[in-house]
């Protein structure tokens, strides 16, 4: 008898070691390429790892984690206070990781003339108050906005950055993810959007905005006006593979994965 009850442990103990190598992570969008792409390389090195990750954007990650459903959340934008309430009060402690930094570059079709945009008619054209290409320099048409959806992390960053938290226009074509509204933008003749510099393509044009172009060297020297740090975040300091993970993102070899992956690394 006392030979089975050790041999039912040391089974007990074998699934928990197994539990304990599964890593989940969900969020943002814009850190989702990255972490997809580190988490295949960690586990190829890591044998034992079983690491799984989804998008849905930096609301619905920093929600998980909150509900305990993530060991790490992506976000494309800080933990606002309100969430920090909330987590705390269902014995959650979120701690942040800075993995990489990002431009959200502001977009458009390629058939579009306009090459370059003040951040004054940025604010404007996606506030409604500009509605024409011929307002500011293009050919006469009818400005078709194209905006992330409000779970977006990168919604909310535009939002503070680009229009100072005024509503974005009613008729704006939202979109469930950056790739979506690359793409949207790309169908579109006289479409505007926005997205995170990794998801930069030949299939659109990047504006310049007040003469500069959303680039490495120019959110790392502050001078691009839409720039911002992206996240990693755990419930309190992370342990066992969640900690090794986010070590490897900022790690030499996780750093040249964000780089290869069209964002900016930390060093």
């Amino acid at each position: 008898m006392k030979k089975l009850m050790l041999a039912a442990f040391a089974v007990l103990f074998c699934a928990g070691n197994v539990l304990a190598e599964k890593v989940v992570i969900e969020g943002s969008t814009t850190v989702l390429p990255i972490a997809q792409k580190a988490a295949e390389q960690y586990m190829d090195a890591n044998s034992k790892a079983d690491i799984t990750v989804r998008g849905g954007g930096s609301g619905v990650g920093i929600n998980s984690l909150i509900a305990k459903t993530c060991d790490i959340a992506n976000a494309s934008r800080a933990i606002e206070a309100a969430e920090v309430k909330t987590a705390n009060s269902k014995g959650v402690n979120p701690k942040a990781f800075i993995i990489a930094k990002d431009a959200i570059a502001v977009i458009v079709n390629n058939a579009n003339a306009v090459s370059a945009l003040s951040k004054q008619q940025v604010a404007d054209i996606f506030t409604g108050k500009i509605t024409n290409w011929s307002q500011v320099g293009g050919k006469d048409g009818k400005i078709v906005v194209v905006s992330r959806d409000s779970a977006s992390g990168t919604f909310e960053s535009f939002n503070a950055l680009a229009l100072h938290k005024q509503k974005a226009v009613a008729d704006a074509l939202m979109q469930a993810s950056n790739q979506a509204v690359v793409t949207t933008v790309a169908k579109t003749p006289g479409a505007i959007g926005y997205a995170g510099i990794g998801y930069l393509s030949s299939s659109i044009k990047a504006l310049t905005i007040e003469g500069i172009t959303p680039t490495a060297e120019t959110v790392l020297n502050g001078k691009y006006a839409y720039s911002r740090p992206l996240f990693m975040y755990t419930n309190g300091d992370p342990k066992g593979e969640a900690k090794k993970f986010i070590d490897f993102v900022l790690s030499k070899d996780g750093q040249k994965i964000v780089q290869e992956e069209g964002f900016v690394a930390l060093k």
